[in-house]
């Protein structure tokens, strides 16, 4: 077996932030980093065909690289000889590992046999990871689902990953079909825990510092990589090392989500954009963050229909300019929603 990577060898968990397509860029991995931030980042994913270069706002997050902590580079792909090309590429930067993306539920996606869509062709992932693995000597690590309509292979994949030497695997706890909308099958993530000879990572759901600990748990992962739940609550893994240090963790006020919203809105809007697309980029975040806010809906009922920052950010300090403690969780209802690729 081989030896873990340094940055998997600490002895508490693994804390890692999920590439989230348009969402985990540069800016918002500066902001997560001053508010605790990951132990380790997957950049958003490279796109991987025959005449592909590497993305440079991509590529930014790697060289410019804000956290002080290992980037590990993400490429989404089906031809073998451009995702080895890729990858080769991608070793002459400053990655702590390269990770392939056999998770991806979006539509536009599976539908090219990317993503998500390769785990209905094993022999085909088999392949791949064969070729990768030959052309990566640095760390090399795959994000995948169950399956893709049913988790019944999921043994069969698990097989093909273990034959070739992954230094680790993620693992979203449910299937391509289901999304985001299913609950989260822990169990078999329990099951890649045991069969695989790498560390592995548990992905879905994590949206609070109790929940992490019960999966963490439940599951015996090594770490916890974490998406949606990150975006609503910034400050969710420093507060999921409190928790399991055992320590107290002090929950946000009000004013302290304003401050990040304001925060956010100066990190990811682009100078010289207009105002309106900045404030349409911002209601994507606000998707998550308005799910911790009010369970009625009616929060995120009025930032949608805003055009104007001023506006934007009245409907923001309405719901936020108070000093009460907030947990950030989504109610139960919306928790699984479909609402980002990760």
């Amino acid at each position: 077996m081989r030896k873990p990577p340094e940055w998997l060898c600490g002895a508490a968990p693994v804390l890692a932030l999920a590439p989230m397509q348009d969402v985990t860029d540069l800016p918002f991995w500066r902001l997560m980093s001053g508010y605790g931030g990951a132990d380790v980042y997957f950049t958003e994913y490279f796109r991987v065909h025959a005449t592909s270069n590497l993305e440079k706002p991509i590529l930014r997050s790697i060289t410019e690289n804000p956290t002080s902590r290992p980037a590990v580079a993400q490429m989404i792909g089906n031809d073998i000889p451009a995702l080895v090309r890729t990858a080769r590429e991608l070793q002459q930067y400053p990655v702590a590992a390269i990770d392939l993306n056999l998770g991806c539920p979006a539509p536009v996606v599976y539908r090219k046999c990317a993503g998500g869509g390769l785990l209905r062709e094993p022999a085909k992932v088999d392949a791949i990871l064969g070729a990768l693995r030959e052309a990566i000597t640095i760390p090399f690590t795959v994000k995948t689902r169950l399956g893709f309509d049913s988790p019944a292979g999921f043994d069969s994949l698990l097989s093909i990953f273990a034959r070739h030497s992954l230094d680790l695997l993620t693992v979203h706890g449910r299937t391509v079909f289901e999304m985001y909308r299913a609950e989260v099958h822990y169990d078999f993530i329990a099951r890649a825990v045991e069969a695989m000879p790498c560390p592995v990572l548990a992905n879905g759901n994590v949206h609070s510092a109790a929940r992490a600990a019960a999966v963490l748990a439940q599951t015996g992962a090594r770490g916890l990589m974490i998406g949606r739940g990150a975006i609503r609550n910034p400050w969710l893994f420093r507060q999921i090392r409190e928790h399991l240090r055992g320590e107290p963790s002090a929950l946000p006020t009000g004013r302290d989500v304003l401050a990040y919203v304001q925060a956010l809105y100066e990190a990811v809007c682009t100078p010289g954009v207009r105002e309106s697309s900045q404030v349409q980029k911002m209601k994507k975040y606000l998707n998550y963050i308005g799910e911790g806010v009010e369970s009625s809906g009616q929060f995120l009922h009025s930032i949608r229909r805003v055009t104007t920052r001023d506006d934007f950010f009245r409907v923001c300090t309405d719901y936020l300019d108070h000093g009460r403690p907030m947990a950030l969780e989504a109610a139960p209802s919306v928790q699984s929603g479909d609402l980002v690729r990760n």
